[in-house]
């Protein structure tokens, strides 16, 4: 079993308030969910208003798939239009590894 994380660290646009940070990021956490199958969740910068952590986490069988599901996270997320995708920190490991 192949166990993949992603840290990602997100600049948004023109937002000044957490409520408008969250109309923001609780979409692109719904919508990692949704295509790509995996746990998501809003994990870092929580009390900044232009700051979001988000992280991601897959399961596999193969390690290929696990590397395939991280690019494909990080290019989805840098190809949005409403934010910048400041650094990306990924790690992967084996169930054996421990």
């Amino acid at each position: 079993m192949w166990i993949g994380w992603i840290e990602l660290d997100i600049l948004l646009g023109d937002v000044h308030s957490l409520k408008a940070k969250r109309s923001i990021v609780r979409p692109l956490v719904a919508d990692l969910r949704r295509t790509f199958s995996i746990s998501a969740a809003e994990t870092g910068s929580l009390d900044l208003h232009r700051r979001a952590g988000v992280g991601a986490s897959v399961v596999a069988a193969d390690s290929r798939h696990v590397i395939d599901v991280l690019d494909a996270v990080e290019n989805f997320v840098a190809g949005r239009p409403e934010f910048d995708l400041l650094s990306a920190r990924r790690g992967i490991s084996n169930s054996d590894d421990v």
